[in-house]
């Protein structure tokens, strides 16, 4: 039977809030970089525009996606079931059968390229937790 997240026990969602944070940090990150326009930029290296771009000690998308397929499968499958949940498609009392799904999916490996193809991944994971009554907001990084 599906937890609901009402349930007295902790829902196990197959991979650390961590680990979840840590994701969602990152697509955000490259979501600001992709969308600043490189006209706005100014001589100034404290504007806003000059801030968001690119810098060498940031991830990129390439280091993102080898970090999500370095996961473990059932790390990937619940990455790919939380954005799921995110976005809608299945509830929290649906979990079981999202994450089965979510495996079949990622049958072929590329969760990451799979995750990083979605617009607002980052916010879509971060729903997904909150939908369990979670929060990645609080998780120290």
């Amino acid at each position: 039977m599906a937890r609901t997240p009402d349930d007295d026990d902790d829902v196990d969602l197959g991979i650390s809030l961590e680990t979840v944070a840590t994701v969602v940090d990152h697509v955000r990150a490259l979501q600001v970089t992709e969308e600043t326009d490189p006209d706005q930029l100014s001589e100034d290296d404290n504007s806003e525009a000059a801030l968001l771009q690119e810098n060498p000690d940031d991830m990129t998308e390439d280091s993102l996606r080898e970090f999500i397929d370095g996961l473990n499968d059932d790390e990937q499958a619940a990455l790919i079931a939380l954005v799921w949940v995110g976005r809608g498609d299945y509830g929290p009392e649906e979990w079981e059968e999202a994450l089965r799904l979510a495996v079949e999916r990622n049958a072929t490996g590329d969760a990451g390229g799979y995750l990083l193809g979605m617009d607002m991944a980052g916010d879509l994971l971060a729903e997904g937790v909150a939908a369990f009554g979670l929060s990645i907001e609080d998780i120290e990084r």
